[in-house]
């Protein structure tokens, strides 16, 4: 696979951030006091430290929940509940905004081909310009409606000329292949799903419209009180992902098993977003940026934000020092 300057920049900086987690930090933790309160999803973070073996000899202890999907994570962390999740871009900036006292401190990306508009195999739509008077389908206020109403942007096509149908990936799914909607915007691993076992058809993605990250995100309570705990864990998540990129295989056989998702699904999925570590830098919170902007512009935020004050980039220059 070739990988662009960019792409191999970013694997760079990823690798910063693992590199010098403190060995003598042990002693800024006490195991039997420290607990991490951490939100997860079956399949997620918690397995990928498992599977890479970054979860041994934690110098404090993890309590971990799990929830079915990344709304009620930060439902938790706003409610003080959880003191680490993860989720969306701009589902965090659509909780922030609303004054959740939480802040980005990490995250992944992905390729931006992995978040996708899908239709049936024998659908006449063929390309983008043909969403014009469709029914979409989509989750409201993150990656979902951001990338139909930035696709149908880009294609020209005015947000009154088609409709939006607010929907969850698995109640999309379904309207799809029963035909009450035209078309999906959804991610990884749906989009693997339904091309390989429903045979559906991307005609358009999130090339040059979404940023495709995914933001670890930690309460002001926890940087406050739980920085080293905090800041360890995301070091071993980072290195965890890491590790997944060259072990692919073994990656997506482990996390069938646990999640009941076909192997040779998850093995596309992960092939095809190469979800990588980044750091919480200068160009991050700048693309985050134009992303919230043309987020509020489409009526997804509430209002402008500025990303900088959602953000805490301690924790990246903690990881590089």
């Amino acid at each position: 696979m070739a990988f662009s300057a960019r792409s191999v920049g970013h694997r760079l900086a990823a690798s910063v951030l693992v590199v010098a987690v403190a060995l003598g930090s042990a002693a800024a933790f006490a195991a039997d006091t420290v607990v991490l309160r951490v939100g997860d999803q079956k399949g997620g973070n918690r397995s990928l430290l498992e599977i890479a073996g970054t979860a041994r000899d934690l110098p404090y202890r993890i309590e971990w929940s799990e929830f079915p999907a990344a709304a009620p994570i930060l439902e938790a962390l706003n409610a003080g509940a959880l003191d680490v999740g993860y989720t969306g871009d701009l589902s965090f900036l659509t909780v922030f905004a609303a004054g959740a006292p939480i802040k980005a401190i990490g995250g992944t990306r992905s390729n931006p081909r992995t978040q996708a508009i899908l239709v049936r195999q024998d659908s006449t739509i063929r390309s983008a310009a043909d969403l014009k008077g469709k029914r979409l389908a989509g989750t409201r206020g993150g990656w979902g409606q951001f990338l139909i109403s930035a696709t149908l942007e880009k294609a020209g096509i005015a947000p009154s000329e088609a409709s939006f149908a607010p929907l969850n990936p698995v109640d999309a799914k379904v309207a799809l292949m029963a035909g009450s909607v035209d078309a999906w915007a959804v991610w990884e691993p749906y989009v693997s799903f339904a091309t390989l076992k429903d045979h559906a058809r991307p005609v358009a993605d999130g090339t040059d419209l979404t940023p495709t990250i995914t933001l670890i995100v930690a309460s002001d309570a926890a940087i406050a009180t739980k920085r080293a705990a905090v800041q360890d864990f995301l070091n071993r998540l980072s290195k965890a992902r890491l590790w997944s990129l060259d072990h692919l295989d073994e990656y997506a056989r482990s996390t069938a098993g646990l999640t009941k998702l076909p192997e040779d699904v998850l093995r596309a999925a992960y092939t095809a977003q190469r979800t990588g570590p980044i750091a919480i830098d200068d160009g991050v919170v700048r693309e985050v940026q134009e992303a919230a902007d043309r987020a509020t512009r489409y009526g997804i935020l509430s209002k402008t934000l500025d990303v900088g004050r959602a953000v805490d980039r301690s924790f990246t220059t903690a990881a590089s020092n």
